[in-house]
């Protein structure tokens, strides 16, 4: 790409002796000639012409080429269209002729060529500033600014905020209006080279968001997007916006700009065109019988529905509670998690009864739930379930439901790295397993077994309130702001109870 490259103070043309220190040093260093590649702002013509008329005095062949690539004006200014982004597209152009071997009265008409079919637009939610300086201009938070340049100047339009894609539409709008001076002209069946580029304060995810906007809004048109390039390019300090530069270009351009540079901050493109299209591939179809469910009738199937009703109701009337709860120490979702949990599961029963074989209902819901749940509460699930299945594929008696558990904590506690004592859910899932070993003793009466697990599971789940967080998000918060129950031991304890209502009753 560029040999060399002139600095000046921030948003300042570099000074005529800098200029022309670069030329001499690249001239010595054995170029068979220098083109200066210039955006269209007075202090950058006069101080970068000057620099060439005492290059040419030397003896230097120098040739120079002024970008105005701005596409927000609609009558046409004296001083010409400004040098915006499009000028990087260029700096990619002519290194590649030169690389190849082109002559310098070539590359410049190459260049000054594709820069006429060019086009490149800002829009930004606020200014920017100058270090040590105020903004440079003033926007309120819900509005955002059309057409501004990259020294902080203020554009030529003011509007509302508006989503990304209407914001997009209006951007490639405005540039390809017929009525403007500035237009680009784009009809359906062009090929373009296309320029998310980040005016300084905009996430990746906000940036790849437009850049996917953009992609769709062009293939609208009938426009092919040959090349997408999305990234910092030309910025403006610290200012949140984007700019968008479109080149129409034919295969000689499209191969310059695919061609190897060692500059390090090109992006690595794929030399494909861009397109909102993606080739779908039919997912792998699961073994016969994994997650399909099992024809269920009679009082097994029956009770099962009646207990996984009560632990959704339950989910969803603590939903508030929970997410209260996991404000302190996560994101404030443990309710909404859990409620799409119980909607998942009610959806399910809607379908149909669900398997009345408890290894078949617990691997059922698992997959349920690591489909429906999501975050890492639905994996928890998930593990705990499909563990505690094993145990009861080929017997259903009381000590098997006692095994049942212990497989399932002991699968959360081998991939979550949690142990009792964490200010997690498995504090109460302990709990509730060391009363559920009764259920190994001959005679055991079940409910009240269960019933003395429901009570351990509670107290446990109050208990967290005073614990240390060893485990989970909650382990990066200082342990005295911490002063309510972990969310997940009390979510816990409540479908535990849920289950022992739904058998009693």
């Amino acid at each position: 790409m560029l040999t060399g490259v002139v600095a000046g103070a921030v948003f300042t043309s570099p000074a005529v002796g800098s200029i022309l220190a670069a030329i001499r040093a690249v001239t010595q260093a054995g170029a068979a000639g220098t083109l200066l590649i210039v955006k269209n702002y007075t202090g950058d013509r006069l101080n970068f012409g000057l620099a060439l008329e005492r290059a040419r005095a030397e003896g230097a062949a120098v040739r120079m080429v002024v970008v105005g690539d701005d596409s927000a004006f609609a009558a046409p200014k004296k001083a010409g269209r400004r040098g915006l982004c499009g000028t990087v597209l260029l700096h990619k152009v002519a290194g590649a002729l030169a690389e190849a071997g082109v002559g310098l009265d070539e590359i410049v008409e190459k260049v000054s060529a594709a820069a006429k079919a060019m086009g490149t637009l800002g829009l930004s939610l606020s200014p920017c500033s100058v270090p040590g300086s105020k903004p440079t201009f003033q926007l309120a938070d819900d509005e955002m600014e059309l057409g501004l340049g990259i020294h902080g100047e203020a554009g030529v339009r003011r509007m509302k905020l508006l989503p990304a894609d209407e914001a997009v539409e209006t951007m490639l709008t405005h540039m390809t209006d017929p009525s403007s001076a500035s237009r680009l002209p784009l009809s359906p069946g062009a090929s373009v080279v296309l320029v998310v580029n980040n005016l300084g304060g905009l996430s990746c995810l906000e940036l790849s968001i437009v850049a996917g906007v953009a992609v769709r809004c062009l293939e609208k048109r009938g426009v092919r997007v040959a090349r997408a390039l999305v990234g910092s390019f030309m910025t403006a300090l610290e200012m949140v916006g984007v700019s968008l530069t479109l080149m129409l270009v034919d295969e000689e351009l499209v191969g310059l700009i695919d061609a190897d540079t060692t500059a390090m901050a090109w992006p690595n493109l794929t030399k494909a065109p861009a397109t909102s299209q993606r080739q779908e591939i039919p997912a792998p179809k699961e073994k016969a019988g994994t997650t399909q469910r099992e024809a269920s009738t009679g009082p097994g199937a029956a009770r099962a529905q009646l207990v996984l009703q009560r632990v959704c109701s339950t989910l969803l009337d603590v939903q508030d509670k929970l997410n209260e709860l996991d404000r302190a120490a996560g994101d404030g979702d443990c309710g909404h998690t859990h409620a799409r949990a119980a909607r998942a599961i009610q959806e399910w029963l809607r379908a149909g009864p669900p398997p009345a074989a408890p290894a078949q209902l617990l691997s059922a819901l698992a997959d349920l739930l690591l489909e429906k749940m999501g975050g890492s509460s639905g994996v928890l699930y998930g593990l705990f379930l499909t563990a505690a299945a094993r145990p009861l594929l080929r017997r259903s008696d009381p000590p098997a439901w006692a095994d049942a558990m212990d497989a399932g904590i002991e699968a959360m506690q081998r991939y979550g790295g949690a142990a009792p004592g964490d200010r997690t859910m498995l504090d109460s899932l302990c709990a509730a397993a060391q009363a559920l070993q009764a259920l190994r003793s001959p005679g055991a009466d079940l409910l009240q077994v269960l019933a003395t697990a429901v009570e351990r599971a509670g107290a446990a789940a109050e208990a967290t309130r005073h614990m240390e967080a060893g485990a989970g998000r909650a382990s990066y918060i200082s342990s005295a702001q911490l002063q309510q129950p972990d969310p997940g031991a009390v979510a816990v304890a409540a479908v535990l109870r849920a289950v022992l209502e739904g058998l009693r009753s």
